[in-house]
C-alpha cells in the first residue's frame, strides 16, 4: 500500500469508528489547498473522490490537470464576488457562503446543464473578528435567501470553530452549531449536512453532530 493510501486507510478508519459512536453517516473532504496536483492523485487512486479548495484559482488549476478523473470539488474557502462565476461554474459544493449579495450571482452563473450547485452556510460561531462566516441569528434569512434561488440547493451549514487548546471548548462550539443546525432543519426539512471539524478534532466533531468531516494534513501530510 502506498503511503497517500496508508494515510487515507487510517484516517477514514477513525472517521468510521467516531461515525459509528456517533450513530450517523460521515462524508470525508479531503483539504488538498496548498497540495500539487500529483498528491491529489495519488488520494484519489485509493478511492478519495471529494476535494476540498480554498483559492478557486489554484482549484481550477488542478481541475485541468485532473480532467481525466471523476471528482467531487468542494469550495471551503472565503467567497470574493467577482469568483462567484468561476465557482458555480466549476463546483459541486460551495461550503462558505456568508452573505447574501452573492446569492444571486452563484445563482445566475450555474449552467442550467449542471445539478443545482450545492451550498453550505457558513457560521462564525466564536464571533472571532478574523474568520469569515456569518452571525448565528443571520443563518435564517441568508438560508431562505439559497432555498429561494433557482441553481442553488441549500445543504447545510459549515464552522471552523475556534482552535481552543481545551478540547472541551471544541466540543462546546460544536454542540451549538448542532443545535443551530437542528433549529435550520425545522425551517428546511431537506437539509442533511453540518461539515465541522478538521484533522485535530474531527472525532469530537462527529460526536456533536458532523455528518462531513475536511481533512487536510492527516491525509497529505505536514504542508511545506
Amino acid at each position: 500500500m502506498s503511503a497517500p493510501a496508508a494515510a487515507l486507510a487510517a484516517v477514514r478508519a477513525r472517521v468510521e469508528r467516531a461515525a459509528a459512536q456517533a450513530g450517523h453517516a460521515v462524508a470525508l473532504v479531503a483539504v488538498s489547498k496548498t497540495q500539487p496536483a500529483a498528491a491529489v492523485r495519488a488520494l484519489a487512486a485509493a478511492g478519495q473522490r471529494a476535494f476540498g479548495e480554498n483559492y478557486v484559482q489554484e482549484a481550477l488549476a488542478k481541475q485541468r490537470e485532473l480532467a481525466d478523473l471523476t471528482l467531487e470539488w468542494h469550495c471551503i474557502g472565503p467567497l470574493q464576488s467577482n469568483k462567484c462565476r468561476e465557482v458555480a461554474e466549476h463546483f459541486a459544493w460551495l461550503q462558505s457562503l456568508d452573505r447574501e449579495k452573492l446569492v444571486e450571482p452563484l445563482a445566475r452563473h450555474r449552467p442550467a446543464g449542471l445539478p443545482p450547485l450545492n451550498v453550505l452556510l457558513q457560521v462564525n460561531v466564536d464571533a472571532e473578528a478574523s474568520k469569515s462566516g456569518c452571525a448565528p441569528g443571520d443563518v435564517p434569512r441568508l438560508a431562505a435567501a439559497v432555498a429561494a434561488a433557482r441553481g442553488l440547493r441549500l445543504r447545510g451549514l459549515m464552522a471552523i470553530p475556534q482552535p481552543h487548546p481545551d478540547p472541551a471548548q471544541r466540543r462546546a462550539a460544536f454542540a451549538r452549531m448542532r443545535e443551530l443546525f437542528g433549529a435550520l432543519a425545522r425551517e428546511h426539512p431537506h437539509i442533511d449536512t453540518l461539515s465541522m471539524g478538521m484533522s485535530d478534532d474531527f472525532e469530537l466533531a462527529i460526536a456533536e453532530g458532523a455528518t462531513m468531516v475536511r481533512i487536510g494534513s492527516a491525509v497529505f501530510g505536514p504542508r511545506g
